[in-house]
């Protein structure tokens, strides 16, 4: 019986030190995946940013005149010209004799999905949520890092005359001439600028010192604020994220299912077919328009208030420390400690424990020699 007490009580007081409580493994999971939740957020805002057409233009016109200029310097006076694409000068026709189509031309376009913008959000994100580096640093490396994206980007599309005048030269005339530049441009545009950007950031990661940063990370620094995580939250909270999702399902449902929506964006698409201008077309383009703005400025909102809510500005205390990182310094000694002295007290009871087994075997043994001797 004494021994069945000594093990119940061992087994509700002694807690392995690598169990970790369900908190903590949410506060773990938290800090690895802060990352992937601010790309989500970003690719969000991204998606919404470019729902209307030639959201950024000014981009767009940058990069197509730079890449018409670099093109005929490259490749000849003439090889290249830039005109309008729905108002703006974001259109690129390359010309030579031996593409196809009767005016030997190939059409392309800098859309806002080109202009390099999606790519420096995503690298951006990277940056600033990487743990242990200042902030005046992430705000130069941003800086850095979207100018060579826009370079990369640049580089990019000026690589597509070259391709497709040495495939066309081979095949001239020939609509399949051009399959090799299409082919270069989605490989590019689906996992080979994805690569270039992660391993801009490890190297950039290294570079600064990385995971074997000998740094507190309590110390400010330099630093006057820092963009942290929300770590209390309370209901007033729960609501803003309620109505962020709200407003989001709103402004999808308001340019993905809306019935007028939806109407209007087939006469738009019937009228842009047929070329056709007339006050139908007018009209429909007038709906969508509002349709488009209607969902960016929901979406634009709940984006906004997702971010004040998710995240708040921390300062340094008197001590020059970061109030959060003391905390869980504090809260990680403490359980440290904790688990210190269950480690003790199971020891002292194991010990206990043996003594109790001693003496109950040195018991029997005094009994079986007084049986003898009678």
């Amino acid at each position: 019986m004494c021994d069945e007490c000594l093990t119940k009580f061992m087994g509700s007081t002694a807690t392995p030190p690598e169990d970790l409580s369900w908190k903590e493994v949410a506060q773990l999971g938290l800090v690895y995946g802060k990352i992937p939740i601010a790309l989500l957020f970003v690719e969000a805002f991204y998606w919404f940013l470019t729902m209307p057409t030639d959201t950024l233009g000014p981009i767009q016109v940058s990069e197509a005149w730079l890449w018409n200029e670099i093109g005929n310097a490259l490749y000849g006076a003439g090889s290249h010209t830039l005109s309008t694409n729905n108002g703006w000068l974001t259109r690129i026709e390359f010309h030579h004799v031996s593409f196809p189509g009767a005016m030997n031309t190939v059409s392309l376009y800098v859309s806002d999905e080109c202009a390099g913008v999606h790519e420096m959000i995503f690298i951006s994100t990277l940056v600033a949520m990487t743990d242990g580096v200042s902030q005046k640093l992430k705000i130069k490396t941003i800086a850095v890092m979207c100018t060579l994206v826009y370079i990369l980007n640049l580089t990019r599309l000026i690589l597509f005359y070259p391709i497709a005048l040495e495939d066309c030269l081979a095949n001239p005339d020939q609509a399949s001439c051009l399959y090799g530049m299409w082919t270069f441009h989605t490989a590019v545009y689906e996992w080979g600028f994805l690569l270039v950007l992660i391993a801009m950031w490890v190297l950039w990661f290294w570079k600064v010192g990385g995971p074997s940063r000998a740094m507190d990370k309590s110390l400010a620094g330099k630093d006057s604020w820092r963009i942290i995580t929300r770590k209390n939250w309370n209901s007033k909270h729960f609501v803003a994220i309620a109505l962020v999702v709200l407003f989001i399902i709103s402004a999808a449902y308001n340019v993905t299912s809306n019935e007028e929506a939806m109407k209007a964006k087939e006469t738009l698409d019937d009228c842009e077919l047929w070329n056709s201008v007339s006050a139908q077309c007018a009209n429909a383009s007038h709906r969508w328009d509002d349709a488009i703005g209607y969902a960016w400025s929901l979406s634009a909102l709940a984006l906004v208030v997702a971010a004040m809510t998710t995240f708040t500005i921390e300062k340094p205390n008197s001590d020059g420390k970061w109030p959060s990182e003391v905390e869980r310094i504090a809260k990680e000694e403490e359980r440290l400690e904790l688990l210190k002295e269950q480690e003790l007290e199971s020891a002292v009871l194991e010990k206990e424990k043996k003594k109790a087994l001693k003496k109950s075997g040195s018991w029997k043994k005094r009994s079986n020699s007084g049986s003898e001797e009678e």
